[in-house]
Order: C-alpha cells, then sequence, then structure tokens
C-alpha cells in the first residue's frame, strides 16, 4: 500500500502503543503525510464514564483527526490519524490529565481483555475484570516495552460462552467454569417442553418467528457434543461426568437450566 506501517515513531521511554504510518505520496496528500495511530489502553469490561469518553474524544479533536475505533477485537480504542509532532503532548495530556494510559501494540504484550463477568451477567464463574486489572497492572513494563518475539494477548471470559472470543483471539485464555453439576429445575424443563410462553427458548431471542414447537430432542439432546443428556421417566438427565460445559442447554433454556455452584 502507500502507507509504511509500524516501528517509526513513539514516545519517550514506550516502545509501544503508537503504530507508526507515513504515506509515500506526501507531496500528492499533504493532509495525510502523517497518519499514526494511537491505542488508548481500556478498562476491564470497557466500562467508560461519559465524563471519560467526552475527555478522550477532546484530546482526539486537539491532536488528531477525530476518527476512532472502538473496539477491535485486539481491544484498546483506536485514535486514527495524527502527526509526529502531536504524540508527545498527546502522551501528557492523555496521562496527566485523563490518568489514561497507552494499551499494547507491536511484539509485546496486548492489553489484557475480558468479558462483563459477574458485574452484568448470571452466568459468570468468576470475576474476570477483577482478574483482567490485576494482570494489567502485573504486566506493565511487558505491554509498554516489547519483550516477546511477536505480540501476546491476554484474554479472560467469566463463562464457556466465551463473550470476550478468549480462545479464538488470545494466546493465553481464562475461561471460567463449574466443578460441580448443572443445576436442573425439571418443572421449567416441562414448560419449555409445553411451550409455555413465559418460557421462550434461548431467552426469547427467536420469539416471532415461525419456528414451530420447540422440540428438545432435536434442539437440545441431539445438539449435545458429547450425547450426554437424555429424557427419563419425563424428566432431563445429564451424565455430568461427560459434560464439556459448552454452555448449548443452558443458553436454550435458562430458566431450567443453570451453572453450577
Amino acid at each position: 500500500t502507500h502507507w509504511k506501517h509500524g516501528g517509526i515513531v513513539g514516545v519517550f521511554g514506550y516502545g509501544g502503543g503508537i503504530v507508526g504510518r507515513y504515506s509515500d505520496v506526501p507531496k500528492q496528500f499533504p493532509g495525510v503525510e502523517h497518519f499514526h495511530t494511537v491505542r488508548i489502553a481500556q478498562p476491564s469490561g470497557l466500562y467508560y464514564t461519559t465524563e471519560n469518553l467526552r475527555g478522550l474524544m477532546d484530546l482526539w479533536d486537539k491532536y488528531g483527526s477525530g476518527v476512532t475505533n472502538l473496539h477491535g477485537s485486539t481491544g484498546d480504542m483506536i485514535f486514527l490519524g495524527t502527526r509526529t509532532e502531536n504524540l508527545e503532548p498527546l502522551f501528557w495530556d492523555l496521562t496527566h490529565d485523563l490518568k489514561q494510559d497507552l494499551g499494547g501494540s507491536g511484539s509485546n504484550l496486548r492489553t489484557p481483555a475480558c468479558c462483563l463477568g459477574d458485574s452484568r451477567c448470571e452466568w459468570a464463574c468468576y470475576d474476570a475484570q477483577e482478574a483482567c486489572n490485576a494482570l494489567t497492572q502485573r504486566y506493565q513494563d511487558e505491554i509498554h516495552r516489547p519483550a516477546f518475539p511477536y505480540k501476546f494477548k491476554f484474554k479472560f471470559s467469566a463463562c464457556p460462552n466465551d463473550c470476550v472470543a478468549a480462545i479464538a483471539r488470545s494466546d493465553f485464555a481464562v475461561i471460567g467454569t463449574w466443578k460441580d453439576n448443572i443445576r436442573i429445575n425439571q418443572a421449567a424443563v416441562k414448560k419449555y417442553m409445553a411451550g409455555d410462553a413465559e418460557y421462550p427458548s434461548n431467552g426469547g431471542a427467536h420469539k416471532g418467528g415461525n419456528w414451530g414447537k420447540f422440540d428438545i430432542e432435536k434442539e437440545v439432546i441431539g445438539l449435545c457434543p458429547t450425547q450426554c443428556m437424555w429424557m427419563e421417566g419425563g424428566e432431563l438427565k445429564i451424565d455430568d461426568s461427560e459434560c464439556t460445559r459448552c454452555m448449548h442447554c443452558i443458553n436454550v433454556m435458562p430458566r431450567a437450566l443453570r451453572p453450577g455452584l
């Protein structure tokens, strides 16, 4: 392309957080002669206050293009497009006025990321935000000063639904699960099977469509990856020793099945 990517510019004392971009046709397009990218460290679970967001946007209007990316699967808020001479003053205002830091880029530890965890999700099996914050603080040096031959990522999902895509998008995935048995509410199972309007499958996500009657054999038991579920005497049975905790059955019948304690 017409862009030189990475490894040219930065801020004093840091080896990451800034991705250098210079055009090879600056005379033709002087407005984008420089178009460096700045990575802003995100809070655990992406919990921003409106005050924080307004401060960041004001900062970027002052020093950059105003174009942002929130949030790629790699993590961090991305500021797209600024000049070399703006980097140090931007970094000073970001760290001193907003008390926020640059994220990871290049061959270093990328900013750890996590799901909402037990702050909002009923399926959370551990405090993913606390774990994410703890490792972010512990490995600040590896985030800012590249120490590896290639990038490295931590991601934390509080349950096997893996909403932060830790398995797909990280090198070190921490995914919450449970040690005991799935909890079963047999009365609720019967309501799902009976088509009770108060017990829609998939938490009501498919309501309104012409999907036909709920079929527990087809939609739950038949889709269990280890075939560890069956109906017996009108009750749902699970061989928990064979369960891989994929969460499919729990997602389909959330009021009947829940993670273990």
